[in-house]
């Protein structure tokens, strides 16, 4: 107190302060690291130096000695009270020996030893490790991928045979596949006579079989119902994005040299490829239209943003009229003016 009072005691009080306040250095070893207030050689009573191998042998000896089923007791211990000893004495063993076996754990703890006061690092290095998952990420992604992609190759598969299916059964398409059948003789090889005659319900069977294939050979559905294709899946995308992207950048440098530095006039697949972006479709949407349709677009030369808002005004002037003479939207319309959303009714129109 006598010090606090002389000419230099405001220093040396803030001095104090100063070292109260400062984060104080690690004394020792830290509890809920490693083996805690226990040194994990000495647990296993090796050196510093000790090998993988003597590390090893060390701790099978300890671990023969004081398994908790191999493990029998003192006379002088007292029943539950040794077991229990020797199973905290098994897992401390245990804890020891998974710190030393690991070249990087080692490594840490061998740090620690030496620097005992850094026990912020400490701290994050020991729950990196022991949360780090065991498998690594990269195969997690991988076999994700892989599932995801099996998935979806035969939903495509499945969702393009119901198309098939149902072409099959709409006269328009199953006139024409008969017919073609017929020209190719196939319908008149499966009314076979004889010996290799057959029930009716099998030639129906082998009949739609054949008229099914025609389908799926002479007609190109596209849309969502198209024939898969493997080069599709999420699998093949991701290796090949580096490859798209490339051939992206040199579309896109192809584009402006030759319509935007050199002039030239859009060919017949850039005035359609204009006009998708302008309708903003995407590709399989674009080449499920009707040829018929992308004519009309050629003619009325859409590809030039003017034209496109004049369409586009006069197709959503159709929609409305076609709306307005919708009884549906009749009755909707009706719906919201007397009722209106907020209101629960069971009348049905």
């Amino acid at each position: 107190m006598a010090a606090l009072r002389g000419p230099g005691g405001p220093w040396v009080l803030c001095l104090c302060l100063c070292a109260a306040l400062l984060p104080r250095t690690a004394r020792g070893l830290t509890d809920g690291l490693y083996c805690g207030r226990r040194v994990c050689y000495e647990v296993l009573g090796v050196s510093r130096q000790a090998s993988k191998a003597e590390i090893a042998r060390a701790y099978r000896q300890l671990a023969r000695q004081y398994h908790p089923d191999r493990y029998r007791g003192e006379p002088a211990g007292g029943g539950a009270g040794g077991a229990q000893a020797a199973h905290e004495k098994f897992l401390l063993i245990a804890t020891a020996y998974e710190t030393l076996k690991d070249e990087e754990t080692r490594k840490d703890y061998d740090y620690m030893l030496d620097h005992p006061e850094e026990y912020y690092r400490h701290y994050y290095h020991y729950y990196s490790r022991r949360l780090a998952p065991k498998v690594d990420v990269r195969i997690v992604i991988l076999v994700t991928v892989c599932a995801i992609s099996v998935f979806q190759f035969f939903s495509w598969w499945s969702s393009y045979n119901e198309a098939i299916n149902y072409l099959a059964t709409v006269p328009k398409y199953r006139i024409q596949a008969t017919e073609i059948a017929r020209q190719q003789g196939l319908l008149n090889k499966t009314k076979e006579k004889g010996k290799n005659r057959r029930s009716k319900e099998e030639i129906r069977e082998e009949e739609e079989e054949i008229i099914k294939d025609i389908i799926k050979n002479k007609i190109d559905i596209k849309g969502g119902y198209q024939k898969p294709k493997i080069y599709d899946i999420l699998l093949f995308q991701i290796l090949l994005a580096p490859f798209y992207l490339c051939k992206y950048v040199v579309w896109y440098c192809w584009w402006i040299y030759c319509f935007t530095i050199k002039g030239q006039e859009y060919g017949v697949e850039e005035k359609l490829y204009i006009i998708r972006r302008y309708m903003k479709m995407s590709q399989s949407q674009f080449d499920s239209l009707e040829d018929h349709q992308k004519e009309t677009f050629l003619e009325r030369q859409l590809w030039i943003r003017e034209n496109y808002e004049v369409y586009k005004r006069e197709q959503e002037e159709e929609l409305k009229k076609k709306m307005a003479m919708d009884p549906r939207w009749k009755r909707y319309r009706r719906w919201m003016k007397n009722e209106g959303p907020g209101r629960l009714t069971f009348i049905d129109d």
